[in-house]
């Protein structure tokens, strides 16, 4: 268990301190706005689709290390899978850190496993998430409150 802790510190730290996605899709296809007003989180997610692909994904905004790290993960996760495959990472994701669901089949997403445990947390390694289905749906905007 000590190795997955380490494990999550450096991931996090590393992609919160550097992010490869950060920035914005343009063109976009679709796009998302994320809010969490209990911590300040607001990110903004663009993405470009091409035949039911996501070829492109960026994420924008100010948030901790575990939105900012889990937004960067995300993009990397999603980015070249279909849309329905991107909607099923997301429902297996959120099961990891709301419940007990299986972290197996995650890859690199599975540091978040142990954010479970602390509620106020998951709703930051979520909210990229959320901010990502808003898009896809066309709804624009999502609150995790």
């Amino acid at each position: 268990m000590a190795d997955l802790r380490e494990l999550y510190v450096e991931m996090v730290t590393d992609h919160a301190r550097k992010p490869r996605n950060r920035g914005t899709v343009d063109p976009f296809d679709h796009i998302g706005h994320g809010n969490n007003p209990l911590c300040g989180d607001v990110v903004v997610v663009t993405l470009a689709v091409d035949d039911d692909k996501i070829k492109e994904v960026k994420f924008d905004g100010e948030g901790c290390a575990i939105s900012t790290a889990s937004a960067d993960l995300m993009a990397d996760a999603i980015q070249g899978k279909t849309i329905a495959e991107a909607r099923e990472l997301f429902r297996e994701f959120h099961a990891c850190v709301t419940e007990d669901g299986s972290a197996e089949g995650l890859g690199k997403l599975a540091v978040f496993e142990g954010v479970r445990e602390f509620p106020l947390r998951v709703k930051c390694a979520t909210l990229v998430w959320h901010t990502l289905m808003a898009a896809l749906d066309d709804s624009k905007e999502v609150s995790t409150e």
